[in-house]
């Protein structure tokens, strides 16, 4: 079935084009390079996989509850609507919420996937031009996934929502080597990290839990590598340009922030735009899963030497500011052990299973043979 038939209403033109700007960069320096960006680029090598195979297609998904939604995180639960709504009803606005979601994560791995060429394109040295290589493949990969757990698995897709939209064209427009790296890998791909960390670590389905784990895997390289090249570069910059790029990371933020409230979910239950707004607002859930949303995000901004003081100012009033103390190692390195330990515990349980079986066959074939009498 094709994609447009599964959106829940139209979309615009097939094509999205952003008219690009800047300059094709070719280095003819074949020295080795620094050897952090290096160790990232062979181990960006090492870690690339096959999302048909790594991934247990086989699993079932009830479409009508793909994530294991508590009711209490539904934007509706404990207002006159959620009231009024039947089990089927409230299945149904668990399959769009799944859907916008996974929509929105397909939409942005497709665009970080068109950053990540970009940065090859743009980016000044040889080192970091290899890894963006390996990145863009990984972008690949996580929309090839994306897509078919949406087709396959949903049946249903959202179009992108238009403060991602925003983002990403604003970042594919501007000249600057730098801006695809602190729009897409710090901003996009830091905010994409904790929502896939807040679902992989609660859902109890081990579908979804094993694509977000495996893309983790991959995405925590990917903002290390924004982390060494702009830490890099951004001490090179004059204060003025540093401002630059910290009013782009606040107008950012918040349009991000704004992204996190799937309002066109309620508005497609013929909720009021208004009145959405005001549910996804008053929601704590909701509330609570913004804040966590900047766990990646305001610590790598921190980290790359963007802290002036409007910019602290931004976080205080987000109310994330604190976050800048995060260990991003540290969570880098649980995403890791996380995606290990999960293919560790699924390939014993197969193993098991298999020896299992074979077990049952010998037994089954010594039965088989037995003496059978005169």
């Amino acid at each position: 079935m094709s994609t447009h038939d599964l959106y829940v209403h139209k979309t615009e033109a097939p094509l999205w084009q952003v008219p690009a700007s800047g300059n094709a960069r070719f280095s003819w320096d074949y020295d080795d390079g620094r050897d952090r960006l290096l160790a990232l680029y062979q181990k960006g090598k090492d870690k690339q996989w096959d999302g048909q195979r790594r991934i247990d297609w086989d699993l079932e998904v009830d479409p009508y509850d793909p994530l294991g939604t508590p009711d209490e995180a539904m934007t509706l639960y404990g207002t006159s609507y959620w009231d009024k709504m039947n089990e089927a009803e409230r299945g149904d606005l668990r399959r769009h919420y799944a859907s916008w979601q996974f929509s929105q994560f397909l939409h942005g791995e497709q665009g970080a996937m068109v950053c990540a060429a970009r940065i090859v394109e743009a980016v000044p040295d040889l080192d970091a031009k290899f890894y963006s290589a390996t990145q863009t493949m990984d972008e690949a990969r996580h929309a090839e996934i994306y897509g078919r757990f949406l087709h396959e698995k949903v049946g249903m897709l959202y179009p992108i929502n238009d403060n991602l939209q925003s983002l990403l064209g604003d970042t594919l427009r501007d000249s600057r080597w730098d801006m695809p790296y602190l729009g897409m890998q710090v901003l996009i791909e830091g905010l994409a990290l904790a929502a896939f960390g807040m679902i992989r670590d609660t859902t109890d389905k081990p579908l979804p839990k094993q694509i977000l784990a495996y893309v983790m895997q991959d995405e925590a390289r990917h903002v290390a590598f924004g982390r060494m090249a702009l830490r890099d570069y951004y001490k090179q910059l004059s204060d003025a340009e540093l401002r630059e790029r910290e009013e782009f990371v606040i107008e950012g933020c918040y349009l991000m922030r704004d992204r996190l409230k799937g309002n066109e979910v309620l508005e497609n239950f013929g909720i009021p735009k208004a009145e959405a707004e005001a549910f996804s607002e008053g929601s704590e859930y909701l509330q609570l899963f913004r804040q966590l949303l900047f766990s990646r995000i305001v610590p790598c901004v921190r980290d790359i030497g963007l802290w002036g003081e409007r910019l602290q100012r931004a976080y205080v009033d987000m109310g994330v500011f604190e976050m800048g103390n995060q260990n991003l190692d540290l969570l880098m390195a649980q995403d890791e052990e996380i995606a290990e330990k999960l293919d560790a515990e699924r390939f014993a349980a197969e193993e098991t299973a298999r020896t299992d079986e074979v077990a049952e066959a010998i037994a089954e074939g010594a039965r088989d043979s037995g003496p059978t009498g005169d």
